[in-house]
């Protein structure tokens, strides 16, 4: 098995790194309050998903 006759660089490290980093997660706006949220995910803040309620949230937490 051939192995490598010298050690490779940081920056060719860097450059086959390059594709790894975490990007943003995507979010949208809630129709019912207006905050940030995952797509296709129930809101956190007010409990909707398409317009219409499916968990009622309770404020008094």
């Amino acid at each position: 098995m051939p192995n490598p006759k010298k050690r490779g660089t940081s920056g060719k490290r860097g450059s086959r790194r390059s594709h790894d980093g975490l990007s943003t997660p995507p979010t949208s706006i809630c129709s019912q309050c207006g905050e940030p949220k995952r797509p296709h995910n129930i809101c956190q803040e007010c409990g909707s998903y398409k317009g219409r309620t499916v968990v009622e949230h309770d404020d008094s937490l």
